[in-house]
């Protein structure tokens, strides 16, 4: 048995050490926010949150995870389960084509907005260039974490304004 914390709540899985978190979060939690895409942590599809920092569940075996936190998509949402904050605007900017990179992306999105509300385009750009969307939807998302971190309080910096 191996303990783990996801989404607040500690679980015990009776899985080989080596599972891929991916496979624990969808298998055994019913956890479907991260997706399966490539398997080798080219995709981001599976991103989620360890301990506050993104990472492919693909390449991350369960055993590794010791007494770190971990937040999928799922966790992102409020305690009623209203959507979180990048959800919203992910939906309402139409980010999504075929929808398969998109929980990766908000994942990700969270982390540097958590991190920093008030980023560049580039910051954004850059942050989230470990993800990729095949529809070709890059603008969309952009636009859709610029108007995340303006519900947040914060917004996209412009660089010519010299201000952190």
């Amino acid at each position: 048995m191996i303990a783990l914390t996801v989404n607040g709540q500690l679980h015990q899985v009776d899985v080989d050490p080596d599972t891929p978190l991916l496979y624990v979060l969808r298998n055994e939690l019913a956890l479907n926010g991260a997706k399966y895409g490539c398997g080798v942590g080219q995709c981001g599809a599976c991103t989620v949150l360890l301990d506050g920092k993104p990472v492919f569940s693909c390449l991350v075996p369960v055993a590794a995870l010791g007494n770190r936190k971990v937040r999928t998509l799922e966790g992102l949402a409020s305690a009623d389960g209203t959507p979180g904050v990048l959800s919203i605007a992910f939906e309402a900017e139409q980010a999504a084509q075929c929808g398969y990179c998109i929980a990766g992306m908000i994942v990700r999105a969270q982390a540097l907005l958590e991190r920093n509300n008030r980023p560049t385009e580039d910051e954004v750009r850059a942050h989230l260039a470990p993800n990729l969307c095949r529809c070709g939807t890059h603008v969309r998302i952009l636009r859709a974490v610029r108007r995340a971190a303006e519900m947040m309080g914060g917004g996209v910096r412009d660089v010519a304004e010299g201000k952190p």
